[in-house]
């Protein structure tokens, strides 16, 4: 479970709820039912005819498995690993013993194709790249569809907002209507504000989230790759973690000599 972006939508919410108690003593100033229907109702309808229904679910697994379940893993225990298996191949281990020393999907289902011993190795690397470059695309659009998510609840909170006035100046008349107008008000940009809190507590940071974790995930698949390679080379252990260090920075580097 991914406890920090879950502690981090807590805090953000708790902030959120903080700041409007000391707005006022009366939360019921800040609900109102149709605003909420035409903010969540229009970001909902608009997210379906943008990306059809099927896609929809298909972004809440995103969410699900990346944002709340994701556990990110650390690049210097990937390069340990590699260390590792570079050492059993370096002692004449078979690649088949070395596919369950792994936990890395990636890394694993390239010991597989080493395994199975039916392409060249060329053509294992050349496969192996297509595949990461193309995991780094898709992971690219799956950000991109929810930080264009983000455009919506705001849209239709100014949406709601004009129908309130619409309606609010074509109900004005009489000797009450300036007291009218101060409470009306009030109500009108409840949209607004419902659309500026899903957009900035919710879309925008789970993007920003997810995108970080695409980038890391990108890195994570370029180290597997050079790791594939000083593997099938039976490279020594400490080369493998001087070169493949060198796709981190110096501070999250793997000191190779409390790993040897």
């Amino acid at each position: 479970m991914n406890l920090l972006s879950i502690i981090g939508l807590i805090i953000s919410s708790v902030v959120l709820f903080a700041g409007l108690r000391l707005a006022s003593e009366d939360l019921g100033l800040f609900f109102d039912g149709p605003s909420l229907f035409i903010v969540i109702g229009g970001t909902f309808a608009a997210t379906s005819v943008a990306f059809q229904l099927n896609k929809i679910g298909a972004l809440l697994k995103i969410f699900f498995a990346k944002f709340i379940k994701g556990k990110s893993k650390k690049s210097k225990n990937i390069i340990s690993n590699i260390m590792s298996l570079c050492e059993a191949a370096r002692k004449g281990e078979a690649y088949d013993s070395l596919v369950n020393k792994t936990d890395d999907p990636f890394l694993k289902e390239a010991m597989e194709m080493l395994t199975d011993g039916i392409l060249q190795t060329e053509e294992i690397l050349l496969i192996l790249e297509n595949r990461a470059h193309q995991m780094a695309v898709l992971r690219s659009d799956d950000v991109k569809k929810i930080k264009s998510l983000s455009k919506f609840p705001p849209a239709f909170g100014m949406m709601g907002t004009t129908i309130g006035m619409i309606v609010l100046l074509a109900n004005l008349g009489g000797e009450d209507a300036m007291k009218m107008i101060g409470p009306a008000m009030g109500v009108c940009l409840i949209t607004t504000l419902y659309g500026v809190i899903i957009a900035n507590l919710f879309f925008i940071p789970v993007a920003e989230n997810l995108d970080i974790a695409a980038k890391e995930l990108e890195i994570q698949n370029e180290i597997i790759l050079g790791g594939v390679k000083h593997i099938i080379e039976k490279s020594n252990p400490i080369l493998v973690a001087e070169d493949l260090n060198s796709f981190l920075l110096p501070k999250e580097r793997l000191d190779w000599k409390t790993a040897a």
